[in-house]
């Protein structure tokens, strides 16, 4: 099974509608068990209607569900994530819209993670939290930092440590040096990134940066993970795109990883009962 978040540049109804566009990113969609779309710009809806319906015209019964975030953000520019994913597959058992509202630290992210947990009964880990993130560039530091916190607060009220964070993390450039990286809380030994900082994620020709990631949390997780899997997807390659088609379809490239099948022996295991309520977030301490 694929996972994978993908920013796809300020995508929106024009997008959408866009016949060449449109094809590339159900192609994109379809390659993923269950695949978060970053920088989604639609305050209507329609657009992730239109979109939904075009990635099960071509599902060959193979149907994918679709949760979106609330808008997010400060100002009047808000963003959403994204998720469809097979429901043949996964199942969607807990949804949660983080609260930044830590005492002595509220709204520390412009965008607050989704946090969603899928019961995965064909993987090796049947239960798992996926948290996708679109940092603030101009806010890189401060909010990988925080989502160690947001990382404690779902091991605190829903007993798992099952935990990915993926998406686009501004991690790299001019946004995040060598030597702030290793400030981040997300950067401790119990924190695992499977996209090396040498790695391009970006379509554009302009850069070689890495700003898109995958971070497990534990050693569990990673050990359910294809060793060697988590990579940037680049669709221009596999789809002999010119540079200026790519970059209409986005400056980034997904980022993925494949998750081991179940082992024989945990076959008949049921899946974990996981608590539906809030996460309650823990108070930071220095």
């Amino acid at each position: 099974m694929k996972i994978a978040a993908f920013n796809a540049k300020k995508l929106g109804l024009t997008k959408v509608r866009d016949q060449m566009i449109s094809s590339h990113l159900t192609k994109i969609i379809r390659r993923y068990s269950i695949i978060f779309i970053l920088e989604v710009v639609d305050r209507t809806g329609k657009a992730m209607e239109e979109l939904h319906r075009k990635v099960n015209q071509t599902g060959r019964g193979r149907p994918y569900e679709m949760v979106s975030s609330i808008p997010l953000g400060r100002g009047t520019y808000r963003e959403q994530f994204v998720c469809f994913y097979r429901s043949k597959e996964v199942t969607l058992t807990a949804w949660h819209q983080y609260e930044d509202n830590q005492p002595g630290d509220e709204d520390a992210f412009a965008r607050e993670p989704c946090i969603l947990c899928f019961s995965c009964p064909s993987t090796a880990v049947k239960d798992l939290v996926l948290v996708p993130v679109h940092t603030k560039p101009s806010d890189v530091l401060k909010e990988l930092d925080e989502l160690h916190d947001v990382v404690q607060a779902v091991r605190t009220s829903w007993k798992m440590d099952n935990i990915v964070i993926l998406g686009d993390f501004n991690a790299g450039g001019r946004y995040l040096s060598k030597k702030k990286m290793k400030q981040i809380r997300i950067r401790s030994e119990s924190y695992h990134w499977l996209i090396a900082d040498s790695t391009d994620t970006t379509s554009s020709n302009n850069n070689t940066n890495c700003y898109d990631r995958i971070v497990l949390y534990g050693q569990r997780m990673l050990s359910a993970i294809v060793p060697r899997s988590a990579k940037p997807f680049n669709f221009q390659k596999q789809f002999k795109l010119t540079d200026e088609e790519a970059l209409r379809i986005s400056d980034h490239y997904p980022v993925e990883v494949r998750l081991k099948g179940q082992q024989k022996e945990t076959s008949r295991r049921k899946t974990t009962a996981v608590k539906k309520g809030p996460i309650q977030k823990r108070r930071r301490t220095n």
